[in-house]
Formats: structure tokens, sequence, C-alpha cells
């Protein structure tokens, strides 16, 4: 089921991020969290409630585990990923199309 965030009317234009999630994985929480903060809008995709969005994150990701972030076509990780990148200021620049 997608769900999507418009947490930020107001937020510049930027690339699609997409986060596939569970209900009651922390790290999700942080994610969205983030984003938040950041005044961005994401569309997120719950896969604990379709069998169908968990095999795509899958193929998508080559991971199992919850968040997978992706900015674009950009498969980001998870949220020690995005932090990471975040860090190295590389995550502001994916955004803008600028790539990792």
């Amino acid at each position: 089921m997608n769900d999507p965030r418009n947490d930020a009317p107001g937020d510049a234009a930027h690339a699609p991020i997409t986060l596939y999630t569970t209900l009651v994985c922390p790290y999700c929480v942080a994610a969205k969290n983030f984003l938040k903060s950041k005044g961005l809008s994401w569309t997120e995709v719950r896969v604990d409630t379709d069998p169908a969005e968990r095999e795509r994150m899958v193929a998508r990701a080559n991971r199992t585990s919850v968040p997978q972030i992706f900015v674009g076509d950009v498969h980001v990780g998870g949220f020690d990923d995005m932090m990471a990148l975040h860090r190295d200021g590389k995550f502001e620049p994916l955004l803008s199309g600028a790539g990792a």
C-alpha cells in the first residue's frame, strides 16, 4: 500500500523518495523523522501488509531488512546508510539528482 506523505507542503522540488517500511520498525520511524526534519516528502510502502510489495523491495534492494530507502532510482540503503550519506554531505546532492 502506498502512502504518500506531504509533511512539508512548501518543500522544494526534489527527487522522489520511497521508503519501504513496517509498522513496528524503529529505524523506519527514525528515517521518517529525519526526512521530516529536513522538510522532505516521501512515499511510504508498507511491506508488512503487502507481500507483493515486500517481493518488489527485495528485488529492487537485494535486502530483506527495513527500511529500504530509494531516492529516485538510487538505492540509498537503510537508515544507517542514509545517515552516513548525510554526514558525508552526499545525501542532499542526491536529492537534487546529482547521484551518490
